[in-house]
């Protein structure tokens, strides 16, 4: 069975017995008829996930793997900071009349920074370093600028990673301010696990582990009957990743370059649409 599915039951369980309500406090989130959004939430959650074993995706319930992938094209490999470079609708709701949601994400990874062996935005200079200097304990990236925060339309969430090469493996870690648990706890995973996949080959590496470090990891009200369904699910077998061996370029993947093969998610099923607060 699949140990992200493994992962999440075991988060979900922690977080719903073991979380603290957040009624009555001023929150900012709130649902789409204006009712405020209170979570049940814990501080403080580490995951690790061996992707030399499996690919980490969740069957409990259907990922949108192409999409995750995206996304993380969109921040990462485009740099961009427009919504219409992107192919869902996920930022819409963050975005001004323009498409920009302002300098983040992708805005910070561009960035040009001075070095000693020249100028390198942030993902040249992981790029550069995992091929020049892979055992460095520098190499970092941080999309947390608090210069320019005042000019992002969201703080970044998923804001820090830090890579590690070790016996020829690439280990990674992300660390995330605050998670959406049911919306986007495997979406992250997933997304980093693949941009871990991504450098690895374009360096000439193999994947190792990945770690999840989560500040406020937190369920909202109205999610917690859906994860209580999804947690009565069987989990099934991890699905295994595929990816086009022929692209050596980090800049020349694109969402078709990658396919899970065996992937048999539990079925979707429409009275547990999950809503997304704002």
């Amino acid at each position: 069975m699949s140990q992200a599915d493994l992962i999440f039951i075991e988060n979900c369980k922690h977080i719903l017995e073991n979380g603290v309500s957040d009624e009555g406090q001023n929150i900012r989130p709130k649902w789409d008829d204006g009712a405020p959004a209170h979570t049940i939430r814990t501080f403080g959650m580490v995951n690790r996930y061996d992707l030399s074993k499996e690919f980490p995706a969740l069957t409990l319930r259907r990922l949108a793997f192409k999409s995750c992938i995206d996304e993380i094209l969109w921040i990462w490999q485009k740099k961009s900071n427009n919504i219409n470079a992107l192919n869902t609708s996920i930022w819409d709701a963050w975005a001004d009349e323009n498409g920009s949601i302002g300098k983040a994400y992708g805005y910070q990874l561009g960035l040009k920074h001075k070095y000693p062996e020249g100028e390198f935005d942030q993902v040249d200079r992981v790029l550069y370093d995992l091929r020049h200097n892979p055992a460095s304990r520098r190499i970092i990236t941080n999309l947390y600028n608090h210069e320019d925060l005042h000019e992002m339309g969201l703080y970044p969430c998923a804001y820090m990673m830090t890579f590690n090469v070790a016996k020829g493996r690439l280990n990674a870690m992300l660390n995330q301010r605050s998670q959406d648990f049911l919306t986007a706890n495997n979406w992250n995973v997933a997304q980093y696990a693949i941009l871990t996949h991504m450098f690895a080959q374009v360096s000439g590496l193999e994947v190792g582990e990945f770690i999840h470090v989560i500040g406020d990891a937190h369920i909202y009200d109205r999610h917690i009957p859906i994860v209580k369904a999804l947690l009565e699910r069987e989990p099934r077998p991890a699905p295994k990743l595929l990816i086009n061996t022929n692209i050596k370029d980090f800049y020349k993947f694109t969402t078709d370059d990658f396919t899970l093969e065996d992937y048999k998610p539990h079925p979707f099923n429409r009275q547990y649409t999950i809503p997304v607060a704002i």
